[in-house]
């Protein structure tokens, strides 16, 4: 995830979390990370409850979503992390997938690997809530609102589905934060692809989220970016040693979770999974607001406004 305390005010106020004081003022110029010309021109209005088809600039149905994700291998569903009809979306999504005769697998940004032996007991229906949020390191692992991702979590147990914990331990985060991509530890070097941060797109997307270029040396911001890059690459390569390693099928579809910054423009993990499979999937990315958004065309396949928290 991007943390909340290195978003713009306007990435803030459009991705639906909360804003830091003072932010306004010192990045006016910033530039809005939902109307960057990257991927498909043009831009749509998407109102508070519509689900938009960039593709056709039409409103489309969850239907619809499932009807474009047929064939394909990956769904990628981006979220604000404390909206709660962005969740419900989510839930409804891979319920739609599931009723559709999907093999329907499910990774989480939320979850970091060491932690996957303790998320499938949930799904089989050996565990309580209470005992999953315990085990799982709940709050450890993410911290915001159990609450907010409970239907997700019911659809999950209610199909028996899989679940994948896709991150990494944040040490590792940390880590090249400091010292860029050497800096990241022997041991972790050799659980993750090398990191390419040559892709320009993604760079102007994940400075846009920030609010343009903080102050600072080159270098600080240079870490700070190899860092994101980490978080995607790391998420990619957890679904892609998941399939690996487990039983598929042609019917197979693996639904990411992860906030809008990790899938935006297709520029994140759906970049990095791309990179390596040939494989496009299908991009949902979710905002927020009480009025309609303002996005571009090539900011997903599908936009979801869920409206204010």
């Amino acid at each position: 995830m991007l943390s909340l305390a290195t978003l713009s005010a306007g990435a803030a106020l459009a991705l639906g979390v909360p804003q830091q004081p003072g932010a306004a003022a010192q990045q006016k110029e910033a530039p809005n990370p939902l109307t960057l010309a990257i991927g498909r021109p043009g831009q749509l209005v998407v109102k508070p409850g519509e689900i938009m088809d960039t593709r056709s600039s039409r409103s489309a149905t969850i239907a619809d979503i499932v009807k474009a994700a047929e064939g394909k291998r990956f769904v990628y569903l981006g979220e604000s992390h404390t909206n709660a009809q962005h969740h419900q979306m989510q839930a409804d999504v891979i319920v739609a997938l599931a009723k559709s005769g999907r093999q329907v697998i499910v990774g989480f940004e939320q979850f970091t690997r060491p932690v996957q032996l303790q998320l499938n007991p949930w799904t089989l229906g050996w565990w309580s809530e209470e005992q999953f949020i315990k085990n799982a390191d709940w709050k450890g692992q993410w911290g915001y609102d159990y609450a907010f991702y409970r239907p997700i979590f019911e659809a999950t147990k209610q199909y028996r589905l899989p679940m994948v914990a896709l991150n990494v331990p944040r040490d590792w985060v940390r880590a090249v934060g400091r010292g860029g991509p050497n800096g990241l530890p022997a041991d972790a070097k050799s659980q993750v692809p090398e990191l390419d941060v040559t892709n320009k797109d993604h760079r102007e997307v994940f400075f846009a989220m920030i609010g343009g270029h903080p102050p600072g040396s080159s270098t600080q911001m240079d870490n700070m970016y190899s860092a994101q890059v980490l978080w995607d690459t790391a998420m990619a390569d957890s679904a892609l040693k998941y399939l690996a390693q487990h039983p598929t099928t042609s019917n197979t579809v693996f639904v990411v979770i992860a906030g809008s910054g990790h899938v935006m423009y297709e520029q994140a993990i759906n970049y990095r999974i791309f990179k390596r499979t040939g494989e496009k999937g299908v991009t949902v990315v979710m905002v927020g607001g009480k009025e309609p958004v303002t996005v571009s065309r090539g900011i997903g396949d599908f936009v979801f406004c869920g409206g204010s928290e």
